[in-house]
């Protein structure tokens, strides 16, 4: 397909670059695709988390960071750090999935606290909780809870950042989007994994990157985490088994 098609949209490479409107679109499709799968994985009990609510929101994702965005002028590391986010709640605490029940709630709850943690001005909690459509002390709550879950681990790597950038463009269910200067949807980076296996591209070892957390400039231990993707593969593995435990056993 040529490059100057109606149907596909040119992107800085750089995610400080990119309009904040293409952003949230990238986003949005990835965690849609990730709520759709999650959805189909029966909820137990055990895995209730102060993020469910009792039905899912009639606004779609979409539409809900369009109106975060839009209320809270949010910046755009804050918005690619849910994804980190997301990565880092699912790998310390596995009965979590961002579902349609969790969706909404999480994406509120990770803007105020990366907002409050990354930039020189944020919001108070009483206008994102209005913007989310919450009660602010449960939007309390959860920010605790939220910090409790990611164990205080506010900061990342600014190259972190640009991964999950180039993989939000490269995976695009639609393959709308391309970089600036990408000859063609197949010339991304080695680091860049592959949506389907969860594995890495053929010069890296299967396990996704250390990521480097950082705390006012220090360097912490390197932490290995499962990327959203991978994460998709294992529900998917979660939801057979249930389903193969729920069959009559035949001798």
């Amino acid at each position: 397909m040529e490059s100057d098609s109606p149907h596909r949209v040119e992107i800085p490479p750089n995610f400080e670059d990119a309009p904040i409107d293409d952003l949230v679109q990238l986003i949005a499709d990835m965690l849609e695709r990730l709520i759709s799968h999650n959805d189909r994985i029966p909820l137990s009990p055990e895995s209730l988390t102060r993020f469910h609510s009792r039905s899912a929101p009639s606004i779609s994702v979409l539409d809900y960071l369009k109106r975060i965005v839009r209320f809270t002028n949010v910046e755009k590391s804050v918005l690619l750090i849910t994804l980190f986010n997301i990565d880092q709640i699912c790998a310390r605490v596995p009965l979590f999935t961002l579902s349609s029940l969790t969706c909404h709630r999480f994406l509120i709850t990770s803007i105020t606290v990366a907002s409050k943690g990354l930039c020189d001005a944020f919001c108070p909690n009483a206008l994102y909780a209005r913007v989310g459509g919450i009660p602010v002390t449960e939007l309390n709550v959860l920010e605790r809870a939220f910090l409790a879950m990611i164990e205080w681990r506010l900061m990342c790597t600014r190259e972190i950042l640009q991964e999950y950038y180039v993989n939000l463009v490269r995976t695009h269910s639609a393959g709308r989007y391309f970089l600036t200067g990408a000859d063609s949807p197949s010339s991304s980076s080695d680091s860049e994994i592959d949506l389907d296996s969860g594995a890495s591209s053929p010069t890296e070892t299967p396990s996704q990157p250390s990521a480097v957390l950082l705390e006012h400039g220090t360097m912490h231990e390197f932490v290995t985490r499962p990327t959203i993707e991978q994460n998709m593969a294992f529900a998917a593995l979660q939801q057979l088994q249930a389903q193969q435990e729920g069959m009559p056993h035949r001798p």
